[in-house]
């Protein structure tokens, strides 16, 4: 038997200030998508907004039905409408932001597993790293690549 230990390394932010323009322009744009969330049984409202490599920012809001299942976050709504309306075109930074009504969570609210698989199969599909901010009021964090946030991801079917 051996014990091993995975380790991630991240930036955390204590204010939005210490972002750069293009990081703190994609947070802007995250807490603005969080308005378009249908939220109406859980009350927690998200919002996320991807960078695409050509400059071009998509938001998307979570979309919550009385048939649980049948909603969306928001992370794979923008995700899919960038995927649908931008095919081809690769994804540089995805900023995610959650907060109970109008509160934003004073920690990172942290995607889905299911968010987080999708964002490796984009980053897979690119050949690129996909890097993640999550947003607190206290604490935002700055990921460089999927496998920071999904260090187990699943890609073990070969397609070719």
């Amino acid at each position: 038997m051996t014990e091993k230990r995975l380790t991630i390394d991240f930036i955390e932010y204590s204010s939005f200030e210490e972002m750069e323009p293009q990081d703190r322009e994609l947070v802007a744009a995250a807490l603005d998508a969080r308005n378009g969330s249908y939220s109406p049984y859980s009350k927690f409202r998200v919002g996320a907004a991807l960078r695409l490599v050509d400059g071009t920012i998509i938001k998307g809001a979570n979309q919550e039905n009385i048939a649980y299942p049948s909603g969306l976050c928001a992370e794979r709504t923008a995700m899919f409408a960038a995927g649908a309306n931008h095919p081809g075109v690769a994804f540089d930074t995805l900023a995610v932001v959650g907060g109970n009504g109008d509160e934003v969570c004073e920690m990172p609210a942290a995607p889905c597993g299911a968010c987080r698989q999708v964002m490796a199969e984009y980053q897979r599909l690119y050949q690129r790293p996909l890097k993640i901010i999550l947003i607190g009021t206290h604490s935002t964090y700055k990921f460089s690549k999927v496998e920071d946030i999904l260090p187990l991801i699943f890609d073990s079917l070969k397609v070719e």
